[in-house]
């Protein structure tokens, strides 16, 4: 098979897209039956070329429009007419658009990804005029392609009540994380991690965004609550980038710590690499994640991975991913979070049961398995079905 797969995101490895994108690509390239793949890029080169990866040979082409344009107008004409040109001209038998923007008209059979569809179900999300329009236009666009794949069963539900498209077109292949997310044991590299982030003590650890939907204020407040009631002596890690400034859609969290008298008790480390996080997870009493709403939810299982036992939101998808491998609570209950939270900190075998059932979980997900889903996606759609 002859597979064309939209790269706009390929070098962007800091993006969902982008990390989802290698990763499928990498999986496809190791099955024994794999897809040939055209990888089409946006930009400027004078001839396509070949390149290694993983074992297997893969083509790269670079596409550009005919004029200078913005950087949102060239990415526009990169989904809507370039990569669909170029799909009809290398004559693939499958096109693969790995992010919410397949094209509206095209002669190719397309499988489009839709991770989750938080612009069209969160009014927060919905951003300016432009940005809205672009969002019916990618609807329009995935109501027309052969094939949706998306991220869990609760996303899947999502797209058949807003995009009212079949279900039998609708496709749920779980993501997976890397294999270097699993317990870190090693007593060197640990204490290596705390002397980095200036941690002392036990901890509980939030890892993720800080905009509006992470629901972060609701986590203090329980944080709070479990700091005046507990005899817990535990802090708060908050790792991830925080806003420049604080606003609706992004709210700094700092004003709350500050509000709710937790100085001594929050510790806001920033953005972690990738490297790090595997011993900073590992090395957590929990992991908490009160969401509002994920298409996914990748964080909770790498902390899964790292055999570190979790309290999740009870929302969207997230029941899905962590099984009974979490202890689940209302996202807007501050105080409900905060007695799971005193139950698992001051109860280490529930800890260490919770722990033991998500590293059993967390084999269930892997990127062969994905890689060998969406290709049995790939072989239905090229086969007409």
């Amino acid at each position: 098979m002859r597979l064309g797969i939209n790269g706009f995101f390929w070098n962007r490895e800091s993006t969902g897209s982008g990390q989802y994108t290698r990763n499928l690509v990498d999986g496809l390239l190791t099955l024994p039956e794999g897809p040939a793949c055209v990888l089409f890029r946006p930009g400027r080169t004078e001839r396509s070329r070949n390149v290694l990866a993983s074992g297997r040979r893969m083509q790269e082409v670079y596409l550009a429009p005919p004029i200078s344009l913005t950087e949102n107008l060239s990415k526009l004409w990169f989904e809507q007419v370039s990569f669909p040109r170029a799909c009809t001209d290398q004559e693939v038998d499958v096109a693969h658009v790995p992010y919410f923007a397949s094209p509206l008209r095209t002669r190719s059979r397309i499988v489009v990804t839709i991770h989750d569809l938080i612009p069209l179900i969160l009014p927060a999300y919905r951003g300016s005029i432009p940005v809205r329009l672009y969002a019916r236009l990618v609807a329009a666009g995935a109501k027309r392609a052969t094939a949706i794949v998306t991220d869990s069963v609760s996303s899947k539900q999502d797209i058949l009540d807003l995009l009212n498209v079949s279900p039998a077109r609708v496709h749920v292949v779980h993501l997976a994380v890397s294999e270097m997310f699993k317990p870190v044991r090693d007593a060197q590299r640990l204490r290596m991690i705390r002397q980095k982030y200036h941690l002392s003590g036990e901890y509980a650890l939030y890892l993720g965004g800080v905009d509006q939907r992470k629901n972060l204020e609701t986590l203090l407040l329980a944080f709070a609550t479990l700091a005046k009631h507990s005899s817990t002596e535990a802090q708060l890690v908050i790792a991830g980038r925080l806003p420049v400034q604080d606003s609706a859609f992004f709210p700094d969290p700092r004003p709350v710590v500050e509000r709710l008298g937790l100085r001594d008790k929050v510790i806001f480390v920033g953005w972690v690499p990738e490297e790090d996080k595997p011993a900073l997870y590992s090395d957590a009493a929990l992991f908490v994640f009160p969401s509002l709403y994920e298409g996914f939810g990748l964080p909770p299982l790498e902390a899964m991975s790292c055999g570190t036992p979790l309290v999740v939101s009870n929302c969207s998808s997230l029941p899905e991913i962590v099984g009974e491998a979490a202890v689940l609570v209302d996202a807007h209950d501050a105080d409900g979070l905060a007695g799971a939270m005193a139950e698992l900190l001051e109860d280490e075998n529930r800890r260490r049961e919770l722990a033991a059932k998500g590293l059993k979980r967390a084999q269930l997900f892997s990127w062969q398995k994905t890689a060998k889903q969406t290709m049995e996606v790939y072989e239905l759609v090229a086969a007409g079905k």
